[in-house]
């Protein structure tokens, strides 16, 4: 089973901004869609932002969409999730993911994921 690895996470004052990564030296990440999911103590899992396989286009969450920034570089093997402006809420497990293939909502679809990492946690707190 493929491994993708994040990290980045850690604790943060709001209005802070930190930079999550994810990559694997298992998979070629520029054949797949990255997406990036959190979840949050008691809270089920969303969808926060997406890189599409074909041509790069992004997708985000309208929770974060302004704030976060979703990249790739392909040399690296490694896509980025940036997170600016960060609130109280963002506070959660986040999680990267790769689908070969998303025919759905890339946001929403968790489902259509089919490799996961293990989570990095992320606290926005004063």
């Amino acid at each position: 089973q493929v491994q993708l690895v994040e990290s980045g996470g850690g604790l943060v004052q709001p209005g802070g901004s930190l930079r999550l990564s994810c990559g694997t030296s298992e998979i070629a990440l520029n054949g797949y869609a990255v997406g990036w999911f959190r979840q949050a103590p008691g809270k089920e899992r969303e969808g926060v932002s997406c890189i599409n396989s074909s041509d790069g286009t992004t997708y985000y969450a309208d929770s974060v969409h302004g704030r976060f920034t979703i990249s790739r570089d392909t040399a690296k093997n490694t896509v980025y999730l940036q997170m600016n402006s960060l609130k109280s809420e963002d506070t959660a497990v986040y999680y990267c993911a790769a689908a070969r293939d998303i025919i759905g909502d890339p946001i929403r679809n968790d489902f259509e994921y089919d490799y996961w990492g293990q989570g990095t946690q992320v606290t926005v707190s004063s």
